[in-house]
């Protein structure tokens, strides 16, 4: 058996050649006895033509086709009769008059309908996953896979080309529980102990620049036990880079190119040469996120000096106990509903706002509110200047500590912009946004945590100020590479000073014991010699999710987890064989469900 083309190869040029093809039924139609079937591979669909007339005996076997049956055929390519072509798929000019037919084999009835367009797929998460072998057949999904994959090639050739090395690290590592909860792997060999699944290879690709490695790439697989969201998976791939003798800007200049070399080139777009660069109290000031949508304006302004001579109580107590009020102007909003209104103030609620204080300008500029007797008119009119608001617009503003009020108001962005459709699915805006914070308190732990890891460098000029014990106003030689709203990329320069190492782990509360048994080896290793370094890592899946202007990246993975962390396909995780557990000298202490 031999394929002469792919279902999606043949064109006009190929009419009156005898050609062989195989795949899957996508549609069987029968019209006066001549039988058409579009035939499906992962290249497109060619329809083939069983004409009783050609071959009584073919077109006998052909009657007992349906859809998702194996077939392989020979015949001759023609040209589509006048007015029937089909300009939706590659090969609708012409099509094949089969001469034989062989049925590889048959289908059951497909339990999801394969030949759906996506927006026609109501099947529920679950139940496509059950069936994934099957919704892998779908075409805008292959398509997805072979993009992915398409990616993966330029993303090796850029390494290769520009000096980097494809090290493989270890999936069976230490357990070093900073951030998400590990997934942990036991010993048989060493009972009573644990592997653990890598994060990520921090530390190794670390190592690998001490070791000398210079350049290094990895496409690695990382594993993340918290709990899952559309963009999240327990086990996910990772473009994993380290450099040497590098700074923040030779490593964020390297990936400008990478952005045009790999990101332009596979999707066919021009992105700027030198993406922008966005400091972190910026971002937060302007946008609410660390990670922000940058498609539309709507910046977000700081009124609490405005608001704090007010007589609204609200706005005065909050500033006076430290906290801040934000504004915004939603331009072209000012026929708002009330309920809309009121459903704007139960939204930012979800993420801690007290309340939301909303104000028209009308005509003439004149600022019109519910509140306006505890503003004077020139206080409204600063309101509105300060926020950049216009006649027909309207504002809302957000009183509350600096976080909640910033994070608040970034969500509201987002869900104007939303109501509004600003968010052109054809428009990509990236930007660097640096300098963030070194360390974050934790009212969970009581303590300060890092933000990003514990081997993130502090900027030069902050390095003192961090060896003083000021963590407050201490920022970090870290940066993330933002798509459209969305982190696809981040990293860092790191620790090379074994002392100052020492420092940070102090810093965040960590006893010499706790780093010898965490991170000993780790340590040491900086002893003997280690260079300046930084890397960064892109999550694949989510990159081309985001380039592709999707919000989940399961589509974007052969055989993801759902939200439970389960594959409803293959039942897994499961149960084992005690005598496994016994091997692994592991008892497991929950209660019998059916007792």
């Amino acid at each position: 058996m031999k394929r002469t083309h792919n279902c999606g190869e043949l064109r006009k040029q190929d009419v009156g050649k005898i050609v062989s093809l195989a795949g899957w039924v996508d549609r069987r139609r029968d019209l006066g006895g001549v039988i058409f079937v579009d035939l499906r591979d992962k290249y497109g669909k060619t329809q083939v033509v069983f004409n009783p007339d050609r071959n009584p005996e073919v077109h006998k076997i052909a009657d007992k086709l349906r859809n998702e049956f194996v077939i392989y055929i020979t015949g001759e390519v023609q040209n589509r009769p006048e007015g029937m072509q089909n300009d939706k798929i590659s090969t609708g000019d012409i099509d094949v008059k089969v001469d034989n037919l062989q049925i590889l084999n048959e289908s059951l009835t497909p339990p999801i309908a394969i030949n759906d367009p996506k927006e026609e797929c109501k099947e529920n998460d679950d139940f496509r996953l059950t069936y994934r072998y099957l919704d892998l057949r779908r075409p805008w999904i292959q398509k997805n896979l072979m993009l992915k994959s398409r990616f993966l090639k330029a993303v090796y050739e850029f390494f290769y080309a520009n000096g980097f090395e494809n090290v493989e690290t270890p999936v069976l590592c230490k357990s070093t529980p900073e951030g998400a909860r590990d997934y942990l792997v036991p010993s048989r060999v060493n009972p009573g102990k644990f592997y653990a699944l890598p994060q990520s290879p921090q530390q190794y690709k670390q190592l690998l620049m001490i070791a000398g490695m210079d350049r290094y790439f990895q496409i690695a697989k990382c594993f993340r036990d918290e709990d899952l969201r559309a963009d999240r998976q327990p086990e996910f791939t990772q473009i994993d880079v380290e450099m040497s003798f590098v700074n923040q800007e030779d490593v964020m200049e390297m990936f400008d190119k990478f952005v045009t070399d790999v990101m332009g080139k596979v999707w066919n777009f021009t992105p700027p040469r030198h993406i922008r660069h966005m400091d972190w109290h910026e971002a937060m000031l302007k946008y609410g996120s660390d990670k922000p949508d940058l498609r539309f304006d709507l910046e977000i302004h700081d009124v609490s000096d405005i608001a704090k001579e007010s007589n609204f109580g609200v706005f005065k107590s909050v500033v006076a106990a430290g906290g801040k009020v934000r504004g915004i102007a939603a331009k072209g909003c000012i026929d708002f509903t009330r309920k809309q209104i009121d459903d704007l103030t139960a939204f930012v609620g979800r993420y801690g706002a007290k309340g939301l204080v909303w104000m028209r300008v009308k005509e003439d500029d004149v600022v019109e509110t519910q509140v306006g007797k505890f503003f004077t008119t020139e206080q409204l009119n600063a309101f509105r200047d300060t926020v950049g608001a216009k006649n027909g617009d309207l504002m809302f503003f957000i009183a509350g500590p600096e976080k909640t009020a910033a994070t608040a108001m970034g969500q509201l962005r987002l869900e104007i912009a939303r109501m509004k459709g600003l968010k052109d699915p054809k428009r990509r805006e990236f930007v660097w946004i640096t300098e963030f914070p070194m360390f974050e308190y934790s009212e969970t732990e009581g303590r300060y945590m890092a933000m990003h890891h514990p081997f993130t460098a502090p900027l030069p000029e902050h390095l003192d100020m961090m060896l003083s014990g000021n963590l407050k106003d201490c920022n970090a030689q870290a940066y993330d590479l933002v798509l459209n709203g969305v982190e696809i990329g981040g990293g860092s320069i790191r620790i090379h000073d074994p002392k100052v190492q020492e420092k940070v782990f102090r810093l965040l509360g960590l006893s010499e014991e706790q780093v010898k048994e965490k991170f000993g080896f780790f340590v040491d290793a900086f002893k003997y010699g280690a260079p300046p370094h930084g890397g960064l890592a892109f999550g694949l899946d989510r990159v081309v999710a985001t380039l592709e202007g999707e919000d989940s990246i399961r589509d974007f993975i052969a055989f993801p987890k759902n939200t439970s962390a389960s594959s409803p396909m293959d039942q897994c995780p499961s149960d084992v064989d005690l005598a496994q557990l016994n091997d692994l000298h592991i008892s497991i202490n929950i209660a019998d469900k059916k007792k």
